[in-house]
């Protein structure tokens, strides 16, 4: 079982900075990808980005160039530096985790950007 803990989100205004950080615990060896989603009001949840143990990585359209992801892997922690944010970045923001082929998620939390 895999535990998701997530912090750094809160209130920004547009063209600022924030960063999220999640940390895996549990009985856990090797995390195969760690990851970020993230969920509007009235939206379906998308890709923000994601990383794999051996450091490739992946974006979502609308944030690249903004956003960067990076791990730890010796300590189970992803992060999510953002930078030039947007109102339309406003979301809950989830971490996801694929470990042993199966997916965890955290309990998200609330990016709000003002304009």
């Amino acid at each position: 079982q895999v535990q998701l803990v997530e912090s750094g989100g809160g209130l920004v205004q547009a063209g600022g900075s924030l960063r999220l950080s999640c940390t895996a615990s549990g009985t856990i060896f090797s995390i195969n990808s760690m990851g970020w989603y993230r969920q509007a009001p009235g939206k379906q949840r998308e890709l923000v980005a994601a990383i794999t143990s051996n450091d490739n990585t992946n974006y979502g359209d609308a944030v690249k160039g903004r956003f960067s992801i990076s791990r730890d892997n010796a300590k189970n922690t992803v992060a999510l530096q953002m930078n030039s944010l947007k109102p339309e970045d406003t979301a809950v923001y989830f971490c996801n985790v694929i470990y042993r082929a199966r997916g965890y998620w955290g309990q998200g939390t609330q990016v709000t950007v003002s304009s």
